[in-house]
């Protein structure tokens, strides 16, 4: 079985009867016959034979990796954020942000390669600034390079900023569960104001996994 997770910015891929693990594809980079049997993701619905909703494999590969009963898992996305909490060993709430939390992931990797910068490098700054939108946040990256504010320093402050925003609305939760390709950024991850488990950018393939190993309608709980 074939279980794809197709982002807005990048597609992951597993065939479930392959020894090999899962690849990563620029979406954009996709051929036009690649298909999945079960799938997730902004673009599932053009390249799945079966959709699943993003916070249900979310929640589920969430189930399937973390061993705590309480809980709250983050995908910080290039399109998108969303969460899912648990408490107890049941699902409490769930949050999904695609319009002020709008291309936070996109605007963190355009900016690395707009200014060659390189996030491994980046100390954690004091400050950050408020950003709830990553496209408009962007303006006030520039605007603090324009009054003489170091490149890097501006760059640190903006990622720091959709760190404290993510976190602020998954609940602020003392230790957070993290996936997504932010998982790989450094400078992302030590911004959150947390204690941070990263679990990877295949978190919603594991979600396909539990998924497609059960019998019946999949559930939160």
């Amino acid at each position: 079985m074939i279980l794809g997770d197709f982002g807005t910015s990048y597609t992951k891929l597993v065939d479930t009867a392959s020894e090999a693990g899962p690849r990563v594809v620029r979406t954009i980079d996709l051929e036009p016959g690649v298909r999945a049997d079960l799938g997730t993701g902004h673009n599932a619905r053009l390249r799945s034979d079966v959709v699943v909703n993003e916070l249900v494999a979310l929640a589920m590969g969430a189930k399937r990796r973390v061993a705590a009963r309480s809980f709250v898992v983050l995908d910080c996305g290039s399109r998108d954020v969303k969460f899912v909490a648990f408490e107890n060993g049941g699902f409490e709430r769930a949050g999904w942000n695609s319009e002020c939390g709008a291309s936070m992931g996109f605007s963190i990797e355009l900016l690395e390669m707009h200014f060659k910068l390189d996030y491994r490098t980046l100390s954690v700054p004091e400050d950050h600034l408020t950003v709830a939108c990553g496209v408009l946040g962007m303006s006030a990256v520039f605007d603090a390079v324009a009054q003489g504010q170091e490149v890097g320093v501006a760059v640190a402050r903006f990622v720091k900023g959709i760190a404290v925003s993510a976190h602020r609305f998954a609940g602020c939760p003392s230790v957070l569960h993290l996936c997504g390709g932010l998982c790989e950024n450094p400078l992302f991850v030590s911004s959150l104001p947390a204690t941070v488990n990263p679990l990877g950018r295949f978190l919603l393939l594991d979600g396909l996994r539990e998924i497609a190993g059960s019998s019946g309608q999949p559930r939160l709980t």
